[in-house]
């Protein structure tokens, strides 16, 4: 996605997103990619998301308490989300993107508004509690699923952290190097391409502290062409004094699904999936997050004529429970 929209505003219902560090952390990162946060407000806070304050802070949202009183607070903070969302559109010529994290179609003739308005509106939700319809009023719109770091990876390294000061440095590499292929994926221009230039902004909207210095280098030219010769992931290349970045292709080294490894791979999804918060998802996030690790996974290479029939196996093996949606939309159970 080009960076067109540079200035965002953050709603988050609370209740939707659910108060884990990681997931706040995951939204926030999602947005700064794609443009500045000029405000964020979170809705429905309480004790229970006491975690969350440093990234509130740090990230200088303001948090909008959750009374209770009476069966009506839910609707109240809904309310108040789309009165604060029509006047920052009114007030703020700065703000030209909302990002509204919720899934709820009573948000539709808000996002409406504000596209009759020019503001580009991207929605994230959980995929068990997104309405079609908000889903399709959106310019945008991510699954939450997606948008969080299902990937046990980072957890390894986070326990190797207190280690020498070569680990950490290897360590920091890695992060940096995730950090950008995750900004490729997003950024990337029509041609898979983003500019250095452009990089180097979004990586200092993520970490305002970032400095090349920190990684032994005197230049973001030479940290990139570092980073190319020790991971191998992306391409840099130079474009009439211009450098830009491509994510470099991996077909043949990925993994595959064997009859013999599948059940304990979608295992291991679904783990990460409730880790993260997740007691049901969309059968369609699932199969993402198999094939984003496994590119050529095809259910009927494992003998399944359908990803329904898949689905069925896992269920009666106890590893999921097939639900439906008030949308009479298929959901799947993490047991």
């Amino acid at each position: 996605m080009s960076n067109e929209k540079t200035g965002f505003a953050v709603l988050v219902d609370l209740e939707n997103a659910g108060g884990k560090v990681s997931m706040l952390n995951s939204i926030i990162e999602k947005v700064k990619i794609r443009g500045a946060i000029l405000i964020g407000k979170v809705y429905g806070y309480t004790d229970n998301y006491s975690s969350l304050r440093e990234v509130l802070l740090s990230n200088t949202f303001t948090a909008i308490p959750s009374i209770r009183y009476g069966s009506s607070q839910k609707n109240s903070l809904d309310i108040q989300l789309v009165i604060d969302a029509l006047e920052i559109a009114y007030q703020n010529p700065l703000i030209d993107s909302f990002c509204i994290v919720s899934g709820d179609s009573d948000y539709t003739p808000l996002v409406g508004k504000l596209k009759s308005m020019g503001k580009h509106v991207l929605g994230i939700s959980r995929s068990e509690s997104a309405s079609h319809i908000f889903i399709n009023a959106c310019n945008e719109f991510l699954f939450l699923e997606s948008v969080t770091k299902t990937d046990s990876k980072p957890a390894r390294r986070q326990r190797a952290r207190g280690a020498d000061d070569e680990a950490r440095r290897i360590d920091g590499d890695e992060r940096l190097n995730a950090q950008i292929l995750t900004i490729l994926s997003e950024q990337a221009d029509s041609d898979g391409y983003v500019y250095a230039a452009e990089l180097k902004n979004t990586l200092l909207r993520l970490h305002p502290d970032f400095s090349e210095r920190n990684y032994g280098e005197q230049s973001f030219g030479k940290l990139l062409a570092a980073l190319e010769q020790k991971f191998e992931d992306f391409h840099i290349i130079n474009d009439n004094f211009s450098v830009k970045l491509s994510i470099r292709g991996r077909e043949a080294e990925s993994a595959q699904l064997t009859v013999d490894n599948w059940t304990a791979a979608f295992s291991d999804a679904l783990f990460l999936f409730k880790d993260e918060g997740f007691d049901r998802v969309d059968p369609s996030i699932l199969k993402a997050a198999i094939t984003n690790k496994y590119p050529g996974f095809d259910e009927k290479q494992l003998g399944f004529k359908k990803f329904s029939d898949l689905l069925k196996y896992l269920e009666k093996y106890k590893y999921i429970l097939i639900e439906t949606s008030d949308d009479s939309n298929m959901l799947v159970r993490i047991l």
